[in-house]
């Protein structure tokens, strides 16, 4: 692997978990056919047609958002707020990995699709809850290394009579929706260096399917592809920031927005503005919108010295659907520097907006304001403050653009900026209610100190390919003492929001606890569903916020609920599994670190009463006897150490939050393995990498001792934990 593809502070992904390795797969330009070429649609079959009718057959959920506009609202009313107290279990499966769990599952035709981490995809009788297919990517699971949030997977797609599904390792796959065979796969990746991966859900427009890609924290540049829903064949792509002029640019569009960048931008960073998660169609306009992500260095003085609006990072960018051709452009984050990615849930709707009904996109990026845009043109409707904002004081309706607060830029270790960069509302999905005309919104409070960093080691070009050199935050316990109380766990609140769209303000507000409460579901029956990391599955009034009805799932909820009908019987589904990008590196302020990780898909129906299997625990005392301690410089050193290449998965303080295997509480088993595991990748077959090219063998012991050191400490706190029992 080039050096330059290391990803450096968000790295070291699975440590010592016991998981499988699997073969991967070569580089492929072209589809792979794997089973005989499609048949015919069958009289089932999923059509653009059908999604665009789906409020007349209500008890299906055939899309991510259930429509093209993802609202994430069901018309359905049989469940309500009259009777969700006789709410309960009707049927739940173990999911087959035990990483977050970001899925929202699929129904039609009486079959249930979900997916899990790596890129799994699974079928049930969405009535019984009987398994009937299970597809394993088998992606090899140091690939993980590559990703910077966790190995997570938002959901699939329907069209025609296939499921289609990308993997972590950039695969897309054509599913038989009947047996789970592969129909055809295709590698989305433009070349296996970069750190190329896919987390999102794919969505289907006009026989096409559309999928993005993650890795701007690891130096990619970021684009959209469209590929034939039967053949697998390319249709068009879209780069959604600039390459090296040097080369050519690929289109007019692309040549554009190049002026919006200084410095070698395709050096430092090569742009970032992956779009890895949301998507949203008109089809009456015939525009497809993205969501894209940060830049790539996030510290703007790295990646672009002199300035620019960075194109198109942090933007929404509406393609025609056919072509991909650019249509129009909002950047929510001109030039962005705090990782405010524009990556976040994007709803469709017709809004009144002065005496005038406007199709607008909707949109409650990080940065903390909520947009309002006329989704035909690009114009700013409305910006406004849904969270606490300290980087802008407002966006000028006149400019479009944010009026930024003094010394937000300047590299200062003094200056807490909010929100930070997990944001104030990230990819867990939001709903739109016609019945109450509110947007419900899974935000957090956050906060973060954007210090410059410039380092003079040896590994400069490995470490400015990252958001870094720039940075001392993402890990709260890692940035200056002074700075802590406003960044810590405190800082970590979840809100869940009810929000006026025209009137540009919160109706009412409910805490959540700890960082964020799950994506969201309403429906016509006066309910909004959403989980939390505490276990719990609950059920609001949408008119009031009022909670109705709750329920013990046993471990943390991050997914998005679906409800859907069989045999005219309401269903609710929602997937738990805890991880994500606050699943690793945050053990330390972490809430819910002492839970056991269960992935699991849950089902509720009225009148149900299935209970859940008990699952026994240990508890674990944080034991140091007989470790010894070396001198404080060799600490220091490994700390620096730590938290460059280490702390992103195995926490903060070294602190795990349960994901990943907390190395204080191995240590003494490990140590004599050390070097065979981080220098030769020993138990690279786990998911842990050999780091022998980045690391010398006298830096992997500084590192080590840094973890004596903290296992020492937290022995003396009498620290403890929950495992789950053998």
């Amino acid at each position: 692997m080039d050096q330059k593809t290391i990803p450096v502070n968000r790295v070291l992904l699975s440590g010592l978990l016991l998981l499988t390795v699997a073969c991967s797969s070569d580089h492929q330009e072209e589809p792979i056919a794997q089973s005989p070429a499609t048949p015919a649609a069958s009289a089932t079959a999923v059509t653009g047609e059908r999604i665009e009718a789906a409020d007349e057959t209500p008890g299906e959920w055939l899309t991510h958002g259930r429509t093209y506009g993802e609202q994430r609202f069901s018309p359905l009313a049989s469940i309500n707020d009259g009777n969700i107290e006789d709410l309960g279990l009707a049927w739940y499966a173990e999911l087959p990995t035990d990483r977050g769990i970001e899925t929202t599952p699929l129904m039609a035709d009486g079959k249930l699709f979900a997916t899990a981490s790596w890129g799994h995809v699974l079928a049930y009788d969405a009535k019984t809850g009987e398994e009937l297919w299970h597809f394993d990517p088998e992606v090899p699971k140091d690939y993980g290394v590559r990703a910077c949030c966790d190995v997570v997977n938002r959901g699939a797609a329907l069209w025609g009579d296939n499921v289609y599904a990308a993997s972590l390792d950039g695969r897309l796959h054509a599913l038989d929706r009947d047996t789970g065979e592969v129909v055809w796969q295709v590698d989305t990746r433009i070349n296996t260096t970069d750190a190329y991966t896919v987390t999102g859900a794919p969505r289907i427009v006009n026989g096409k399917v559309v999928i993005g890609n993650g890795g701007a924290e690891m130096s990619v540049r970021g684009y959209v592809t469209a590929y034939d829903a039967v053949t697998g064949e390319q249709a068009w792509r879209f780069f959604t920031v600039p390459g090296n002029p040097a080369d050519g640019f690929e289109d007019e569009t692309q040549k554009r927005i190049a002026e919006t960048w200084t410095g070698e931008w395709w050096e430092n960073g090569k742009g970032g503005g992956t779009a890895w998660d949301s998507f949203a169609f008109d089809p009456e306009l015939n525009l497809l919108y993205i969501g894209v992500g940060n830049g790539a260095s996030w510290n703007q003085k790295i990646r672009s010295p002199e300035g620019g609006d960075n194109l198109f990072i942090s933007s929404i960018v509406a393609v025609d659907a056919d072509t991909g051709e650019y249509a129009w452009h909002y950047q929510t984050t001109p030039g962005d520097h705090w990782d405010y990615t524009a990556t976040q849930h994007m709803i469709l709707a017709e809004l009144p907006i002065e005496g005038e009904e406007r199709k607008v996109l909707m949109q409650a990026p990080k940065n903390g304001f909520f947009y309002v845009v006329d989704r035909a043109t690009g114009e700013l409707l409305s910006a406004d403050k849904y969270m606490p904002v300290t980087w802008a004081t407002h966006v000028d309706m006149e400019t479009g653009r944010p009026v930024e607060a003094p010394g937000m830029r300047d590299g200062s270790a003094d200056t807490v900026v909010s929100p930070g960069p997990s944001g104030a509302h990230n990819w867990h999905p939001m709903t739109y209610s016609p019945d109450t005309g509110l947007v419900y919104i899974p935000a957090k409070s956050s906060s973060a100190i954007y210090a410059d960093n410039f380092h003079t080691l040896e590994r400069d070009a490995v470490w400015h390919i990252n958001f870094d050199p720039g940075l001392m935050v993402g890990i709260p316990d890692e940035v200056p003492a002074s700075a802590r109380a406003a960044i810590g766990k405190q800082a970590l609140a979840a809100e869940l929001i009810a929000w006026d769209p025209i009137k540009g303000e919160a109706v009412w507000t409910k805490p959540r606890g700890y960082y964020s409460g799950s994506g969201l579901l309403s429906t016509h029956g006066n309910l909004l569903f959403q989980g939390d990391l505490a276990g719990a599955f609950s059920a609001f009034a949408a008119d009031s916020g009022d909670e109705l009805w709750s329920y013990p799932v046993q471990g943390g909820v991050m997914a998005s609920p679906i409800t859907y009908t069989i045999d005219d019987e309401q269903y609710v589904a929602v997937a738990q599994g805890w991880g994500g990008e606050t699943g690793l590196p945050f053990g330390s302020v972490s809430g819910p670190q002492n839970m056991i990780n269960i992935s699991r898909l849950l089902v509720f129906k009225l009148g149900a009463s299935e209970e859940l299997p008990e699952v026994p625990v240990a508890e674990q005392i944080l034991e140091a006897d007989g470790i010894e301690l070396a001198s404080s410089e060799f600490v220091e050193s490994g700390r620096g150490l730590f938290n460059l290449y280490c702390a992103v998965c195995h926490g903060g303080n070294a602190i795990s939050a349960g994901l990943i295997p907390d190395l204080r509480y191995r240590i003494k088993d490990v140590e004599p393995a050390w070097q065979a595991i981080v220098m030769e990748g020993g138990l690279a077959a786990n998911g842990m990498p050999a780091w022998k090219e980045y690391l010398t063998a006298d830096e992997a012991d500084l590192i080590k001792e840094y973890v004596k050191h903290e296992a020492v400490l937290g022995a003396k706190r009498g620290e403890r934990r929950l495992v789950r029992a053998e």
